[in-house]
């Protein structure tokens, strides 16, 4: 592609800084200097990839080697796409504009399944084929990561290698490795990756596997196909967080993005135990940075990037064990600035307006919340330890401090649920009115509002309701719209995620390796940015599954026994499947698990107590 073709697209398409890059931060090195390119692929757009922690962490550690170069790719958006199309202009990368052809290795992060038609779009147009079995070693090594790595078999026949768990120090052992095959004289991808495969724990190469299923279509095994190949893969854990790799010079986007700001990451991993949190159980066990630690982290993040706010980010972020001491340290050395701390999100139990207050971004027009489910029954099967009077609590809180708005994120089709509990769900909103009224002298303010959001729960892998069948199509349109219908009051609102969405997230979350077949029958039938509404088409996905010989609601609607073994049963995520087990059984009896802080609940993600984790 010339400068002249390229310019030209430029002239043509919404966004052009999508683009261009030269963004401040981003690193250019000279490509006959370094020994491995690896171009980080985000399968989707711009403004969402640059927003991804994840990617400004592993773009920076690869580029802190001096052997390795890592550039950016993105998913194009429509009107670039149609642009390189009419012109044949083939995927390039944002730093060098370099063909993907160029590259040692094209690395995906798999953060959510409705991205898989996406990487497919983005193999199509760097001409890359889709299948592992027709890459030969002239084609760069295809590798995937994220949470939706722990369950890849839906797309495990277009992947080479896949990285389970952490990928900080996981990532510099792969890439060392590759150094040294790559320059041997008998270099061959096949033996690179059954020596990643067998000394490189994290690393799972799906084409070194066979898999072979029961007559009533239901997964049966899958086994090594080689001697040293693991029959499990165990995830990466970085055991020593506040020393583990971070980056201090983010790059800063052309373009307005969804997150525009100082993301630093205060801890990882949860101890909550929500029943329904994939997140929460596959970032186990807990791990925080030390106050000093993150301080010095961000003044070299704020004076290499300029950025107007610092976001404290984690699972829970309010859970960091000194959060006050934090805000009141970072106000102090920004506030002459005028940098706003914020937090991602506030939890209702023990709710503190002090904290509210210090977190500068936090303005009195509203604040959001997460009960998750209407009723105190709900929340105990899943498990959120939060009870009625903290909700009450908190809103008299905010109300009474300023506040006048209020959202509240809800699910809806959660296991065990009854139509009396989204009675309650849409009782929610009538009773933070009442305590509005309560604080007010008995009035509403023209100001005030009551937003409900409810999505539709999607049963995930490793998670105690990962054995649950989601509810029909049918189904979920009815709950939504019961409570729909049934909300009589100007000031309290309610929305809802379309449910067509939810049911293929189902579907390709417990998926198998049969799935390849139906996601590259669907892109072929046009699918791709299925995350986004205005693209996604569920009669698209109904008919490639249905050509394919496959039913949906096998993997959708289907509800699992304990004896099912599942095509991630390979995987280990730290947490074991008794402890699953038990746990969707104490959902069942509506009984609470405490806080892991509060003593160790045997989920068996620390088995080594010598390392010091969870706390």
């Amino acid at each position: 592609m010339t400068d002249k073709q390229f310019y030209k697209i430029l002239n043509k398409v919404e966004k052009p800084g999508r683009y261009i890059g030269k963004e401040k931060n981003s690193v250019i090195k000279d490509k006959n200097s370094v020994d491995v390119r690896f171009a980080f692929a985000f399968p989707d757009t711009y403004e969402i990839g640059m927003s991804h922690l994840g990617m400004q962490i592993l773009y920076n550690l690869i580029n802190s080697l001096d052997y390795a170069w890592c550039e950016r790719v993105f998913a194009p958006n429509d009107d670039f796409e149609q642009e390189m199309r009419k012109q044949n202009i083939k995927l390039f990368s944002i730093e060098s504009r370099s063909n993907m052809h160029e590259f040692d290795f094209l690395g995906f992060t798999l953060q959510y399944e409705m991205s898989f038609t996406n990487i497919l779009n983005m193999f199509n147009l760097a001409d890359i084929p889709y299948y592992s079995s027709d890459r030969d070693d002239k084609y760069p090594i295809i590798v995937a990561g994220g949470p939706c790595a722990y369950n890849c078999e839906p797309i495990a026949d277009f992947i080479d290698v896949v990285q389970i768990g952490e990928g900080e120090e996981m990532m510099v052992e792969f890439l060392d490795l590759y150094r040294k095959h790559k320059n041997s004289p008998n270099y061959s991808k096949k033996a690179f990756l059954l020596d990643a495969a067998r000394n490189i724990e994290g690393i799972y190469i799906p084409a070194f596997y066979d898999v072979s299923y029961n007559n009533d279509n239901t997964f049966k095994s899958i086994t090594p196909k080689y001697e040293g190949v693991p029959e499990k893969i165990k995830k990466r854990i970085i055991k020593d967080f506040d020393k583990s790799f971070y980056p201090e010079n983010i790059i800063v986007p052309n373009i307005e993005i969804v997150h525009s700001r100082i993301m630093l990451e205060i801890f990882r991993g949860c101890t909550r135990g929500c029943r329904f949190c994939q997140a929460g159980m596959l970032y186990r066990p807990i791990r925080e940075r030390k106050l000093e630690t993150l301080k010095s982290i961000s003044k070299q993040m704020y004076s290499s990037t300029g950025y107007e706010e610092i976001s404290l980010t984690s699972l829970s972020s309010s859970d960091y064990s000194d959060i006050n001491g934090l805000i009141d340290e970072l106000n102090e050395i920004y506030s002459d600035e005028k940098t706003a701390i914020s937090l991602p999100s506030l939890r209702l139990d023990g709710f503190s307006l002090d904290t509210a207050q210090k977190v500068q971004k936090v303005k009195k027009s509203g604040m959001t919340f997460a009960p998750e489910a209407g009723s105190q029954r709900m929340r105990d099967v899943i498990n959120k330890g939060v009870d009625t009077s903290d909700l009450d609590d908190t809103l008299t809180k905010i109300f009474t401090s300023g506040w006048h708005r209020v959202k509240l994120y809800s699910m809806i089709g959660l296991p065990y649920e009854t139509y009396e509990d989204l009675d309650e769900l849409r009782k929610l909103g009538y009773r933070a009115l009442n305590i509005y009224k309560d604080t007010h002298n008995g009035k509403l303010t023209a100001r005030m509002g009551v937003s409900l959001s409810a999505s539709h729960f999607v049963p995930k892998p490793f998670t105690p309701f990962q054995w649950f069948g989601q509810n029909s199509l049918d189904e979920m349109k009815k709950k939504q719209f019961y409570i729909k219908d049934n909300i009589r009051n100007k000031n309290v609102s309610f929305s809802y995620h379309d449910p067509k969405t939810s049911r293929i997230e189902a579907v390709l979350a417990r998926g198998d390796r049969r799935q390849s077949k139906a996601i590259l029958r669907a892109y072929e039938l046009g699918a791709k940015l299925d995350g986004w509404s205005e693209f996604f088409n569920y009669d698209t996905w109904i008919q490639a599954f249905e050509e394919v010989g496959l039913d949906v609601d096998f993997y959708a609607t289907r509800q699992r026994d304990y004896e099912e073994i599942f095509p991630w049963d390979h995987i280990d995520c730290g947490v074991s499947k008794r402890y699953l087990i038990l746990e969707n059984e104490r959902a069942k009896k509506e009984q609470l698990t405490h806080d892991c802080r509060k003593g160790c609940t045997g989920c068996m993600v620390n088995k080594d107590i010598a390392t010091g984790l969870c706390g």
